[in-house]
């Protein structure tokens, strides 16, 4: 189901052998942009972010490992954050519709769903003349991604779900100083902003923060929206929050998932814990199940390796 309606153009950029850089994609727009090279036929990976994390959260090295491990990485800003369009409009109130979701009720007002953002990726792998990619998301972009899975498995060719969850509410019990940060809007001047994002890493990261990888992402992750007005860079979060809640609870459509899956999750994760982690991957009863005893709401660099391991022996 759609509520939005409308598809929004989404801002990417592409490393590997195809690298290339994009602002209102679905369009087909699209310029040169520098990337590692790769060897033989790179297979597209999607890259999803998670709420108001444009895509610069996804490390410049990390791209260079998947691309020397055969994919052809493609970094998304999905509507409401970074570079992509901004729908627009006044979400419900945040309080009314979190009651509403632990409730088990229908809510009401929703901009648009998950099936809205999910469609807007289709639509940039159209612009692309990508007929099937791999999709790998973490957070809001595990739930955009398993919602690819479900709604569009002819163009998904392996499902990566990363510190997410079946959209359960009653799973998604973080800590007060996750949810504090959660709900904290981000200041709308560049140096309260990125002193926001390290104080924030601080509590997300656990034991693999580094101030120093924070701050660079948070500086080139402003610059990525920079030019949307403060006001609705915050009302953009809000609508993509509405969104996730209004979608509902995946896990009896999840049980349905043939594709090939991976599910990682942190053992420390504040903000999803592993609770919800664990019930992605009983939901889809071939996944398999990657925990990483150290890592929290941030995949860092220490988790890479296991991370890249897993997602190429998940290739068919």
């Amino acid at each position: 189901m759609t509520l939005g309606g409308r598809r929004c153009r989404l801002a990417f950029d592409r490393h590997g052998a195809h690298a290339t850089r994009g602002d209102g994609a679905t369009h087909g727009d699209a310029s040169i942009h520098g990337g590692p090279e790769t060897h033989g036929h790179a297979e597209p990976l999607v890259l999803l972010q998670g709420l108001a994390w444009p895509r610069a959260h996804w490390d410049d090295a990390l791209c260079d490992a998947l691309a020397r491990a055969g994919f052809d990485p493609i970094r998304v800003d999905v509507r409401d954050v970074g570079g992509s369009e901004y729908f627009g409009g006044t979400p419900p109130s945040i309080g009314r519709v979190i009651g509403a979701a632990l409730a088990g009720k229908p809510i009401e007002g929703a901009p648009y769903d998950l099936s809205d953002m999910a469609a807007d990726v289709i639509a940039l792998l159209d612009a692309l003349s990508i007929e099937r990619a791999h999709v790998c998301g973490v957070s809001l972009g595990g739930m955009i991604a398993q919602t690819l899975a479900l709604e569009h498995p002819g163009r998904i060719r392996t499902l990566t779900s990363v510190m997410t969850s079946t959209g359960d509410p009653n799973r998604v019990l973080a800590t007060s100083d996750a949810l504090r940060w959660l709900f904290t809007p981000i200041p709308t001047a560049r140096e309260a902003a990125i002193e926001h994002q390290v104080a924030a890493f601080r509590v997300l990261s656990g034991p693999a923060f580094d101030e120093t990888r924070i701050r660079e992402l948070a500086a080139r992750a402003f610059e990525l929206h920079a030019h949307v007005p403060g006001p609705e860079r915050q009302l953009g979060a809000a609508r993509q929050l509405v969104a996730l809640l209004a979608s509902g609870d995946r896990r009896q459509r999840l049980r349905t998932l043939t594709l090939p899956t991976l599910v990682v999750h942190g053992a420390r994760d504040p903000l999803v814990p592993l609770d919800a982690g664990l019930d992605v991957a009983e939901a889809i009863e071939h996944a398999e199940l990657l925990v990483l005893d150290e890592m929290a709401h941030d995949l860092a660099p220490p988790f890479w390796g296991e991370l890249i391991a897993a997602m190429v022996d998940l290739r068919p």
